[in-house]
């Protein structure tokens, strides 16, 4: 999972501004049930089971799928390692219960460079997962998709709330179903390093730099740094940018409303150089984080024993799938605390993933009910580093109390959350590697003193990119 999510200029982003603080404290209160057990509730938050919703089939499952033997389907994801093997195993169930044929086609970033390189080859996909709101709304104005059909705006009507449908319309139309989301303000820590150097999960950014300092003093680097990949880079400034500035101003930004020179930038650029700027804090320096991509970001803050090359890494609710990798455990190796607040409040950004239909047909069209369906990511759920938008999937079905936590969270917050900035970006801009804020922060990276040359260059590549 990487990222996703909202170009058009819809009011979902403007709605819900007042209830921020309320979102933040969803987030903050579920995540304090981290050390403890619970979450074995059998119902979701309504109050019904998985298997209330729609029409049983003869499989047994919630969601009655037609017959579809002989029927094959290609399905492209950019997903990768065990996240891609988890989504197989969704996949093969679909096939279990329609008798249809499907195969996994990896994609590249952008994925919308690789879809054009397929369908200008004859040979599209029948469904893509977009991981990139921008991209839904390109592969609609490129006549690529075709919008869901009833049976999946079913789905989408009994188990989503109104903010998560309306993020796959465009022009008020249905062309995506959002199967896999992303609480993308976590910050994740080696217990043993905390107990070991006395350090406590901070609340504020001033008490964060503060732990990281008390991890340094105990002899572990405090911060790991997937700087190779920009996305993860562009995470970290969303949340302080979210945090410090406000969602009003957020909005403008991600809409380029207001230009990237605005003193809001300013600040939360010179904020972000407290941290990088000190190579004392980044395992490897910043140029050792230039050449980090993510899964090593995550995976060597929970190896080494006593002496990781970190001590805490911060990304989205997905990095418990590489944690799995490691022999570390979530809730007692590896615990989690929210984004530390930089302003009054602290931040709640989300991505998420939404299947798109590119080849019209029966088979495709129950593809993509499937997802919509508690069903499928009930399957996924269960096999951990995975969150559903979905809120027709029991909260027992996460296989931890840190996922429990978090999937209620993701629930409860309903609409009242921040999407991930530059996944609401034209792509050029905000989702290409080597270009636009990814090329342009992992300079900032290198240099986090030139705060003024890199807002000047993040407005001169969001301008082209906007006008384009």
């Amino acid at each position: 999972m990487r990222r996703s999510l909202r170009t058009d200029r819809s009011p979902t982003h403007s709605t819900h501004r007042a209830a921020q603080a309320a979102a933040a404290a969803v987030i903050v209160g579920a995540l304090t049930l981290t050390a403890c057990g619970g979450g074995d509730d059998k119902k979701s938050d309504d109050g019904k089971s998985p298997a209330s919703s729609g029409d049983t089939a003869g499989s047994g499952g919630s969601v009655s799928l037609p017959k579809l033997d002989g029927a094959s389907l290609e399905v492209a994801a950019v997903w990768t390692g065990p996240e891609q093997a988890n989504f197989k195993k969704v996949l093969a169930e679909f096939e279990k219960r329609t008798g249809a044929k499907v195969t996994f086609v990896p994609a590249q970033d952008p994925i919308i460079n690789f879809l054009g390189s397929k369908i200008a080859g004859g040979a599209p996909p029948d469904v893509a997962l977009l991981p990139q709101v921008g991209a839904i709304k390109q592969a609609v104005e490129k006549k690529w998709a075709k919008p869901v059909g009833a049976e999946a705006q079913a789905q989408l009507a009994k188990n989503y709330s109104q903010g998560w449908q309306d993020l796959g319309k465009v022009d008020g139309k249905q062309y995506a179903v959002y199967y896999k989301a992303a609480n993308k303000s976590l910050v994740w820590y080696n217990t043993k390093v905390f107990e070991n150097a006395g350090a406590k999960e901070p609340t504020t950014w001033k008490d964060f730099l503060s732990t990281a300092q008390t991890v340094y003093d105990s002899g572990v680097t405090p911060v790991s740094v997937g700087g190779a990949d920009g996305w993860t880079l562009t995470d970290w400034f969303e949340n302080i940018y979210l945090s410090q500035a406000g969602p009003e101003k957020y909005d403008q930004l991600a809409q380029h409303k207001i230009k990237w020179t605005d003193p809001s930038v300013k600040d939360a650029l010179t904020t972000l150089a407290q941290l990088w700027g000190n190579k004392n804090y980044i395992a490897g320096g910043p140029d050792g984080a230039l050449q980090t991509e993510f899964p090593a970001s995550v995976t060597q803050t929970f190896t080494g024993g006593d002496q990781p090359k970190a001590g805490m890494v911060f990304e989205g609710d997905f990095v418990g799938v590489n944690i799995a990798e490691t022999k570390a455990k979530i809730g007692t190796d590896a615990k989690v605390f929210p984004f530390p607040a930089v302003g009054a409040k602290a931040p709640v950004v989300s991505g998420g993933d939404a299947a798109v239909v590119l080849k019209d047909s029966k088979a495709a069209q129950a593809l993509v009910t499937f997802l919509a369906s508690p069903d499928a990511a009930t399957i996924q759920a269960k096999l951990g580093g995975y969150l559903s938008p979905n809120k027709s999937v029991a909260n027992s079905a996460y296989p931890n109390a840190v996922q429990q936590s978090m999937a209620k969270a993701l629930i409860a917050a309903g609409d009242d959350f921040r999407f991930d900035m530059s996944d609401q970006a034209p792509q050029s801009f905000g989702g290409t590697p080597g270009k636009g804020e990814w090329k342009d922060l992992q300079d900032f990276l290198k240099n986090p003193k030139n705060v003024a040359g890199t807002q000047a260059k993040l407005e001169a590549d969001a301008a082209a990119a906007y006008k384009g």
